[in-house]
């Protein structure tokens, strides 16, 4: 990745990601954010995930590995396909909610 395209992820990352790292390893703790997403090894995707966005979010730009920025454009591309998968109806406590705050991302924000 050039340092072009990491630039627009980093943008795009911090554009989506709107959990601050202490918000996200605190919902990473409840019941409701175990409680969403497929898993085959008893932690979710989505868990794995936000544990991966709090250390990224901890990381100064300057020493981002190529592996997080492979992470953050995943992110951003998880993001956006599930916020255009909107549901009707009251969103506070879905499961769709759930999930994208798993991947740092809060809707009601």
């Amino acid at each position: 990745m050039d340092d072009d395209k990491k630039d627009e992820v980093y943008s795009d990352f911090y554009d989506c990601v709107n959990l601050q790292p202490k918000e996200l390893e605190e919902w990473l703790d409840t019941e409701e954010s175990k409680s969403v997403g497929d898993s085959d090894s008893g932690e979710s995707t989505g868990h794995k995930s936000g544990r991966r966005i709090v250390e990224i979010k901890n990381t100064k730009k300057a020493d981002l590995t190529d592996s997080q920025y492979e992470h953050m454009q995943k992110v951003v591309g998880y993001v956006h396909r599930h916020t255009a998968q909107k549901p009707s109806g009251d969103i506070e406590d879905s499961d769709w909610r759930y999930s994208l705050m798993n991947w740092g991302h809060d809707p009601c924000k």
